[in-house]
């Protein structure tokens, strides 16, 4: 089975940072992209920070110098460390992962149930 499972938010004063953990099943052993999504309210999903497989890091603009994605392997856990939280920030946000290898075979589309990072005074 594959499961993707967000943790890590909460409310929490402008400024102040975040680390959201996304942690995958055991039985995957990569995914060939794995992205941090938000939606904030009244507005569309979005991508904020992806990492493939070999590392390769992107951020969108609105949040390069402030978020960084990394993974531990041994974990296997993927982590999104916000910094400088602003109220704009506040989301719902997801883990997904796309083209997972669980040693046989691929998976394709895999989303977490999300976790809320509210910024709020």
């Amino acid at each position: 089975q594959v499961q993707l499972v967000e943790s890590g938010g909460g409310l929490v004063q402008p400024g102040r940072s975040l680390r959201l953990s996304c942690a995958v099943s055991r039985n995957i052993f990569s995914i060939s992209n794995m992205g941090w999504y938000r939606q904030a309210p009244g507005k569309q999903r979005e991508l904020v920070a992806s990492i493939t497989e070999r590392g390769i890091k992107n951020y969108a603009d609105s949040v390069k110098g402030r978020f960084t994605i990394s993974r531990d392997g041994a974990k296997n856990t993927y982590y999104l460390q916000i910094d400088n939280l602003k109220t704009e920030d506040t989301a719902v946000y997801y883990c997904h992962g796309d083209r997972l290898w669980d040693g046989s075979a691929y998976y394709y589309d895999y989303w977490g149930q999300g976790t809320q990072v509210t910024v709020s005074s």
